[in-house]
């Protein structure tokens, strides 16, 4: 599978949560699959979106799902040390981790050679670490939502982008329809 199915397998879970999405080509795959105002799409901050989830997580009750890449992880390895020692049992860090930087034209990380992302976060620390296959991604994140404990999800594909439209909503849309949703 590569990543834009998994996101159209685990779209009817994500729809009660609010969402924090990874920039450019993940978030316009999850945007033209299924746009929710409970989705934040990020848009051009590499890196980011687990660092944003986190800070949502802890300032409010409501479950967050993050959906990041290996990419994104590797530009940012300071986020899963501030993760693991800043608990939110209402976080969940799901990485899609198809060894390549997806956005920018699949260029090879080192996921697909040695690195391995879920040793990573459980040697900074972090608890409940899950490493899965593709095919059992809604399986293994409605566990982990029902649990109600903080998660860490490497999810295993194939590399590969969908065809999606560019997101045309303005990024000031975006932010405040989030905002009410959160607030809601």
């Amino acid at each position: 599978m590569i990543r834009s199915e998994i996101l159209r397998d685990i779209a009817p879970i994500l729809r009660d949560q609010l969402v924090v999405c990874n920039i450019g080509i993940p978030s316009q795959e999850l945007h033209a699959i299924d746009d929710q105002p409970t989705n934040f799409y990020m848009l051009g901050t590499m890196g980011l979106a687990s660092s944003i989830g986190l800070g949502l997580a802890l300032s409010q009750p409501k479950t967050v799902i993050v959906i990041d890449g290996d990419g994104s992880i590797l530009t940012n390895m300071g986020t899963l040390p501030t993760i693991a020692n800043n608990v939110a049992d209402n976080y969940i860090l799901m990485i899609i981790d198809n060894g390549s930087y997806g956005s920018t034209g699949d260029q090879p990380t080192y996921t697909g050679k040695k690195t391995s992302l879920a040793g990573v976060a459980k040697a900074c620390g972090c608890e409940n670490v899950i490493e899965c296959q593709d095919v059992d991604t809604g399986e293994v994140l409605q566990k982990a939502i029902d649990s109600k404990q903080m998660h860490v999800i490497v999810v295993k594909c194939d590399s590969g982008n969908a065809k999606m439209p560019v997101i045309t909503m303005d990024p000031v849309v975006i932010r405040h329809r989030f905002m009410e949703a959160v607030k809601a």
